[in-house]
């Protein structure tokens, strides 16, 4: 069974930083493109940002470019969110998601990913 878990998420105020991880059970996450998507109360879930299953490319959403970084460790098997400059349009649930297609590149399209985490709750806030 593949299971991917978040964790590091919390409560911090406008500016601040936060770093969330994914984390998988069952499987090697190399062999994957990994996502990173959020919803927001009341909203339809987007996409945050992708990395390739090299670690060579990388997307963002517009909104996120220039305050988070997406990265892998494989030896730890995971994938990490390292968000700055937070704002409150950033409080949501945080997912990652594992996308078994993508081989050189990865991509935004929410569709894609076969395997998801439970989510991980982001609130920014003063």
């Amino acid at each position: 069974q593949l299971q991917l878990v978040e964790s590091g998420g919390g409560l911090v105020q406008p500016g601040g930083s936060l770093r969330l991880s994914c984390a998988a059970s069952g499987f090697t996450l190399d062999r994957y493109a990994i996502g990173w998507f959020r919803q927001a109360p009341g909203k339809e879930r987007e996409s945050v940002s992708c990395i390739s299953r090299t670690g060579s490319v990388t997307n963002y959403a517009d909104s996120v470019k220039g305050r988070f970084t997406i990265s892998r460790d494989s030896a730890k098997n995971a994938v990490y969110l390292e968000m700055n400059s937070l704002k409150p349009e950033d409080t949501a649930v945080y997912y990652c998601a594992a996308d078994p297609s993508a081989v050189l590149l990865c991509n935004l399209r929410e569709f894609e990913y076969d395997y998801w985490g439970q989510g991980t709750q982001v609130t920014v806030s003063s």
